[in-house]
């Protein structure tokens, strides 16, 4: 798991609302992990964050709720968090 002080989970939460989509491109997830594209691209071959393949060209994207998981933050605790 990867460690990021209060005020940068904080921050994470409120941005990762209902409104996102639950697939996230590469990009998307290494701006919102503040990591290159290249560094998310290994941790998926890696086994660290699982791609979901998608249409000929095998883009990838990425469950939000993994995401979440790889920062220590569950589905349920962003949305009741960014309700209140």
């Amino acid at each position: 798991m990867i460690e990021f002080d209060a005020e940068r989970i904080f921050l994470i939460k409120m941005t990762l609302g209902d409104e996102w989509p639950d697939l996230l491109t590469v990009k998307e997830v290494a701006h919102i992990l503040r990591v290159s594209p290249l560094t998310i691209k290994r941790w998926g071959k890696r086994g660290k964050l699982p791609a979901i393949r998608i249409n000929s060209r095998g883009d990838r994207r990425y469950k939000k709720e993994a995401v979440l998981w790889l920062l220590g933050v569950t589905a349920k605790q962003v949305s009741s968090e960014t309700q209140t």
